[in-house]
């Protein structure tokens, strides 16, 4: 039974320094023959017989070969089971709790009761975040909490800083988002943003708006109000 058990130990061993010397032989292709290419962060097996993910900086996947000798780009789909591999690693790579959310980098916009939770990502230049603002009117007994993440230029830089300083930022904002009322001059600590930046780009949020619903549902770009009611159910229902 000992000799079993070695002979499997070894046989464990060894299949781990293969996939070790895989990885490094990887890395040192790659970064030899595509200089340019982004940090490597991860190398892992598919199942796709000698296929290797490699993850890039800012969870881009590509694909390569064991001697990192061709290199692909786009998705890798299971014709078997009908599923698009590479979707479905970076929707588990950029999946964000809400719970784990930051939210003292964040203002809350309060209606009702504000019993429901709803985090959203958005620029305040963005037209579609103001849309979203307009249907957000017809939503009653929910809790927004708003993290500013300023994509579009100098100006969104500017207004998000204004905002995020305004004494009252719900109000501020509010006023900007459905009124056009421009937000005051102010100034103060605005780090949170660029942490709220820093949180976007590693989670993969690179579209305004983004919302994040309490079960952990994230559905990116504009949605309706009674798509916003179904997902509140949804939530609930979970």
């Amino acid at each position: 039974m000992n000799i079993l058990k070695t002979l499997l130990l070894g046989l464990l061993a060894g299949l781990s320094l293969s996939a070790a010397a895989q990885d490094a032989t990887i890395r040192k292709n790659l970064a030899e023959r595509l200089p340019n290419l982004p940090p490597i962060e991860e190398v892992s097996k598919t199942p796709f017989p000698g296929l290797w993910e490699v993850r890039l900086s800012g969870n881009q996947l590509v694909y390569t070969d064991d001697n990192a000798t061709y290199v692909l780009g786009g998705p890798l789909i299971d014709t078997k089971n009908r599923t698009n591999l590479t979707d479905a690693r970076l929707d588990k790579l950029n999946a964000v709790a809400f719970k784990d959310l930051p939210f003292k980098d964040s203002f809350k916009l309060v209606k009702g009761k504000g019993t429901r939770q709803l985090a959203v990502f958005e620029d305040p230049n963005c037209g579609f975040c103001k849309r979203l603002h307009q249907e957000l009117t017809k939503v009653d007994d929910v809790t927004l909490h708003v993290f500013l993440i300023p994509v579009l230029g100098p100006d969104s830089v500017v207004k998000s800083q204004r905002i995020w300083c305004a004494k009252d930022r719900a109000k501020t904002y509010s006023s900007w988002m459905l009124n056009q009322q421009p937000p005051a001059e102010a100034s103060c600590d605005t780090a949170a943003i660029e942490r709220n930046a820093a949180l976007a780009a590693k989670h993969g949020i690179n579209g305004t708006p983004t919302l994040i619903f309490a079960n952990d549902t994230r559905v990116p770009g504009f949605i309706t109000a009674d798509r916003i009611e179904a997902q509140f159910k949804e939530a609930k229902a979970k």
